[in-house]
């Protein structure tokens, strides 16, 4: 029994190369796990079911034919493609989880998340977020032509660029307290998530008990996957 986990993929048509590597990876290895979880940002940008990109049409059927070929696939929406709905559903056959999402793995309660909203001390950062996650103002966004909302995102990204080239590394990453808040609430000593593109594992005691966070690793220069069995996790790194 293999569980699979992999986060921030950032695929765009810009980056041909990353798409290809994914498709290896849906038709190979991800064919031998159980399950296969996505934790955010599978897309550099999403701007509604309805305005999905050409290029994208060739990660949809491969992730239909993962799921056909028996493999569930779980998707958590990431800051990058929070607008994916039951079209995205529909279109890959894949299952849209929350952030965040209590499971079982492999007999231990482990906690699932995206990771930006353990990034607390960005503070900017927090209050743009509740902003865009805002159900009216999605609703406003997704009644726009879609020429508009491309102008839209690329302002915004624009924008977040300059922010981010001001902002500290530190500032960036989880804060630590944030965390064991997030694991105490649901009551977990194991937490995975991605965002930060720091991977990493971080043993640390919470509550007078060991307590192991894993971060997910980017798709930026190549392919990374948490890798789950018997045997136990472990981050793998993989290119073409």
């Amino acid at each position: 029994m293999t569980i699979l986990f992999i986060s921030d993929l950032h695929l765009s048509p810009e980056r041909p190369d990353i798409s290809a590597l994914f498709l290896e990876f849906l038709q190979g290895q991800a064919r031998t796990a159980e399950t296969l979880y996505v934790l955010g940002d599978l897309f550099e940008v999403w701007l509604g079911d309805d305005a999905v990109h050409p290029a994208y049409q060739p990660v949809m059927a491969g992730f239909r034919s993962l799921v056909q070929h028996g493999t569930p696939v779980f998707v958590m929406h990431g800051n990058r493609d929070f607008l994916m709905g039951e079209g995205f559903e529909q279109m890959s056959a894949c299952k849209l989880i929350n952030d965040p999402m209590l499971i079982d793995l492999l007999g231990e309660p482990t906690l699932l998340m995206h990771g930006d909203t353990l990034c607390t001390d960005d503070v900017e950062y927090q209050q743009f977020r509740a902003q865009v996650r805002d159900p009216h103002m999605q609703q406003q966004f997704l009644a726009l032509p879609i020429d508009q909302r491309i102008a839209v995102a690329r302002q915004y990204r624009d924008a977040s660029q300059e922010r981010i080239q001001l902002k500290s590394e530190n500032i960036m990453d989880v804060n630590q307290n944030a965390v064991s808040a997030a694991m105490r609430e649901h009551r977990v000593h194991r937490l995975i998530h991605g965002h930060t593109h720091r991977p990493a594992v971080h043993d640390f005691i919470l509550d007078d008990a060991p307590a192991r966070r894993t971060v997910l690793g980017d798709w930026y220069e190549q392919g990374s996957a948490l890798v789950c069995n018997s045997s136990g996790c472990r981050l793998q790194s993989f290119s073409n």
